[in-house]
């Protein structure tokens, strides 16, 4: 499995007027192993045109993945950029569709916070293994990025989610530095930030802290 255990959404509303691929290259400096493109409502277009220079600086260091966007992330493939998959939600295209678009071997994630959403990912997965790679679980914390969050897990909540599901799963929603000893408790593969790195002027330093501190929580 893909090392997911700081995982940058690089949200195209989240970088404080930085270019987002320098943001994702500054990250992927600072020992970042998980990229996911989240731009809403962007044009696919120039999506497409991010996902290329980000992926120059990924391509060997770090898997990209795409938000919701199964179609930039074809098109992206397509044109010889490095990405290794897709992120979706509960009202994108089904999982086990989306699965059979982009091939069995690239990266497959779902969000889920509920656990209704946890047990029919597992449910999918029992029936067709390998579906699903991961869940992204959440929000632990109230977010502004996400404005349609539901409600918080807390650490408990979190804890109890990745013990229901079946797959590794990346805590998400207001997620910063101070949250990693609450996330590596929990049993979680991961962590994933949005603004601890996207709005922060020194995107590399922020990660090299955050790798620095899952590492010693996790050691």
């Amino acid at each position: 499995m893909r090392d997911l255990s700081i995982y940058l959404v690089a949200d195209s509303s989240s970088t404080a007027g930085q270019p987002l691929d320098e943001v994702v290259g500054a990250a992927v400096a600072g020992g970042v192993t998980m990229i996911q493109l989240r731009c809403k409502d962007m044009p696919a277009r120039e999506f497409v045109e991010i996902v290329l220079k980000s992926a120059v600086h990924t391509a060997g260091y770090a898997d990209l993945l795409i938000n919701d966007r199964v179609d930039v992330f074809l098109a992206a493939r397509a044109a010889g950029a490095s990405v290794q998959g897709v992120h979706i939600g509960q009202s994108d295209i089904p999982a086990n569709l989306v699965r059979t678009i982009i091939g069995p071997d690239a990266v497959l994630g779902l969000s889920a916070a509920s656990d209704a959403e946890i047990e029919a990912a597992n449910m999918l997965n029992a029936a067709y293994p390998g579906t699903i790679d991961y869940l992204g679980v959440g929000a632990v914390h109230a977010t502004p990025t996400k404005k349609d969050h539901p409600t918080p897990l807390g650490y408990a909540g979190l804890a109890r989610a990745v013990a229901q599901s079946s797959m590794p799963c990346v805590a998400i929603g207001g997620i910063g530095l101070d949250d990693v000893p609450g996330v590596a408790a929990s049993g979680a593969a991961g962590m994933a930030v949005v603004r601890a790195i996207c709005a922060d002027q020194d995107p590399r330093s922020a990660s090299i802290r955050l790798r620095a501190a899952w590492e010693g929580e996790t050691r």
